[in-house]
């Protein structure tokens, strides 16, 4: 491999010719080998800086001219947009198990701004520290990444995927109105229920689940750019927060705009944390949905059977036939994720000292995992399962007039008691409902059949 010869404060440093990043990348690369190639920092992040650093190159060239220039300013917007594109993408080498201010990655966003618009302007004229990091600190910049990609993802992506299943789940309500089946509660019998009415619990939680994640998100349109390195904002000039707030939110049509108090924008993650409860709450339904479907669709002949989901692939490498509710397998393993990352992005956002929080790399990395993997697996459970969902009518009805709690219709007529009484004696002996009220006598056979009506009892 060729290697140029890039320095900085420290002195000189190898790095590979065919690389945009320089000096302090490097030494973060070579001394972090913790996760290389499977840990690296989101592309969401390094997307989000590309953001950022546009947006400071711009607000830079409104308030001092004199230093960012126009010309310097048309070659960071060019590199920016590229790393926006995700065409830099592998020159952004850095794992996540670094500095807990994320200044590494910050350095790395520099040095591929700067050395990218060199290459564009086809001279030296940038340096990653006074041009692609002008008026900002790794200590405002990293946390406005943090907030910029988590709006992005909730908006752009998981908010979209949760509504598509949501838009599933109003067909198949309309699709099933009229189908009455058992209901069900502590895994045992109980009054019947609409097939649609069951389905609306499904779609309600996830409408509710979408109103939460987007009052979560309010909170992260504040940003942190502008407080620099301890939330004073030393060395950035008078108006630059709400100038780049402002040009953030142009770039990306978000409504993000500057923290009214940057002392608590470096050192807190607490929206973070809000937003991710959130996120945990949808992947909470999501388990209590995937759950509800695969016992819906267990057997298919010795389980519930109550509906047919689509068969996808082979289930065993044994037993020739058999099929399993894979999808909603998948669904219910992101949603243990998510649990587990909410302890990581609350143990990582307990740990602000002073001025600054320095473990935001752990807390975006598992933030933004949980949105991926919970939009991923949403759209994939919609596509391969949830719109292929059908009911088992026949099934459906064999298990509803079998029930024996059918018998809470009689509580008018013949009381609580009584009809306890005939509920226990039709399950010993093996009976119906109606043969033992009648046998009990608490009712006639002809008054049984007048009071006893299983689908109205919706």
């Amino acid at each position: 491999m060729d290697y140029r010869i890039e320095h900085d404060s420290m002195g000189e440093v190898k790095v590979p010719a065919d690389r945009l990043w320089a000096a302090q990348t490097q030494r973060s690369h070579e001394n972090f080998e913790i996760g290389v190639g499977i840990e690296t920092m989101p592309c969401e992040i390094i997307h989000a800086f590309g953001v950022l650093k546009k947006a400071a190159a711009i607000a830079n060239n409104k308030l001092r001219p004199e230093k960012m220039t126009d010309e310097k300013l048309g070659a960071i917007s060019a590199a920016c947009d590229e790393v926006m594109s995700g065409k830099l993408n592998d020159h952004f080498p850095l794992v996540v198990w670094q500095t807990g201010s994320g200044t590494q990655s910050n350095m790395n966003a520099n040095e591929v701004v700067a050395n990218r618009g060199n290459e564009i302007l086809g001279k030296k004229l940038l340096h990653p520290n006074d041009d692609s990091n002008m008026s900002q600190s790794s200590n405002d910049t990293f946390p406005t990444a943090m907030h910029i990609a988590a709006v992005l993802i909730l908006e752009d992506k998981l908010i979209p995927a949760a509504e598509m299943l949501i838009e599933t789940f109003k067909r198949l309500e309309k699709e099933n109105e009229g189908i009455v089946k058992s209901g069900r509660t502590h895994l045992q019998d109980a009054t019947p229920i609409k097939f649609s009415q069951e389905i609306s619990g499904w779609r309600s939680s996830l409408e509710k689940d979408v109103e939460l994640i987007r009052r979560s998100i309010e909170p992260l349109y504040e940003v942190a750019l502008g407080g620099t390195a301890v939330g004073t904002g030393l060395n950035a000039p008078k108006g630059f927060s709400e100038s780049v707030a402002a040009e953030i939110a142009a770039i990306t049509g978000k409504a993000f705009k500057t923290a009214e108090n940057k002392f608590h924008a470096l050192t807190s993650k607490d929206e973070l944390v809000f937003a991710h409860g959130a996120i945990k709450a949808l992947a909470c339904d999501m388990m209590k949905i995937a759950n509800d479907i695969r016992w819906l669709a267990s057997g298919p002949r010795d389980g519930l059977g109550e509906i047919f989901i689509p068969e996808n692939e082979p289930g065993s490498s044994i037993m020739p036939g058999k099929v399993n509710p894979t999808q909603c397998e998948a669904v219910t393993m992101v949603a243990v994720q998510v649990m587990g990352n909410d302890v990581a992005v609350s143990m990582a956002a307990s740990q602000g000292n002073f001025e600054l929080n320095v473990f935001m790399p752990v807390c975006i990395y598992n933030f933004l995992q949980s949105a991926r993997l919970l939009a991923e697996a949403i759209v994939s459970f919609n596509k391969n399962c949830a719109v292929g969902i059908t009911a088992n009518k026949e099934k459906m009805y064999h298990n509803l007039h079998n029930s024996l709690m059918l018998v809470t219709a009689l509580n008018p007529y013949i009381g609580y008691e009584n009809a306890a009484k005939t509920a226990k004696k039709a399950f010993k002996d093996n009976i119906s409902l109606k043969e033992a009220c009648v046998e009990l006598g608490f009712l006639t056979a002809e008054k049984f059949d007048e009071v006893f009506h299983p689908e109205e009892m919706v």
